[in-house]
């Protein structure tokens, strides 16, 4: 059996949205059928995001927080600290992977990391992402472009819930939220990243390499 490719994992700490966002699409621009793929492990500063076709009407009172419309499918979500964000940077291509294939292994994987702390959670046929007990506690928004993917998931970890109020998250009116810290999960956003990552690669058939921050361009540079 040939040797499954590598995934350079890579966590980034608190960054803000738009030049992470803007990273991504550079990453996908100028990445070569050699260049391996990447997982970035991240925390966002406060920030309010919009699918392309996303109805404004869902932003109910922004206040302070940013809005910023982007090129993910999907309506409107938070990000802030406390919450785990999860951008897979896949060859999909290479990876034998359909659009449908990665969004099931994000939550799958999300299922997976809340069962390893006693927490019981399901997806939703007509509604994406990850729920206990009807409240939601991960969020998934993927594009591909050139046959790669960006974007991706976002865990609720120990977050301030209240932003989610002032949006119909995923456009849902009143849609409950809910995170692994108030499920008896873990607190700390680094150690769900930290278990997040391998049960990830072991979905998709990747092979973690040991890898520390930001990639600043298509080369990797991760240590296989």
């Amino acid at each position: 059996m040939p040797a499954s490719l590598p995934l350079a994992v890579r966590w980034l700490g608190r960054v803000p949205y738009e030049p992470t966002w803007r990273a991504m699409q550079q990453f996908t621009e100028t990445r070569s059928a050699d260049t391996d793929d990447e997982l970035w492990l991240l925390e966002h500063e406060p920030v309010y995001t919009l699918g392309m076709n996303a109805d404004p009407a869902h932003v109910l009172d922004a206040g302070e927080i940013p809005v910023i419309r982007i090129d993910r499918g999907g309506q409107v979500t938070y990000h802030g600290p406390g919450q785990l964000v999860i951008y897979p940077l896949i060859d999909v291509r290479r990876a034998h992977l359909g659009v449908r294939d990665l969004v099931t292994a994000l939550e799958a994987t999300a299922i997976d990391l809340a069962a390893r702390h006693g927490i019981r959670a399901v997806c939703r046929a007509n509604a994406p992402g990850v729920y206990v007990n009807e409240a939601k506690f991960a969020s998934v928004g993927l594009r591909v472009r050139r046959g790669g993917s960006y974007h991706g998931l976002a865990i609720n970890v120990n977050m301030d819930l209240a932003p989610f109020a002032r949006i119909n998250p995923c456009g849902y009116a009143g849609l409950a939220m809910t995170q692994l810290a108030t499920l008896g999960g873990p607190r700390d956003v680094r150690q769900v990243a930290d278990e997040f990552a391998p049960l990830f690669a072991q979905r998709v058939a990747l092979r973690v390499c040991a890898s520390t921050g930001a990639s600043t361009g298509a080369s990797s540079g991760a240590i296989c």
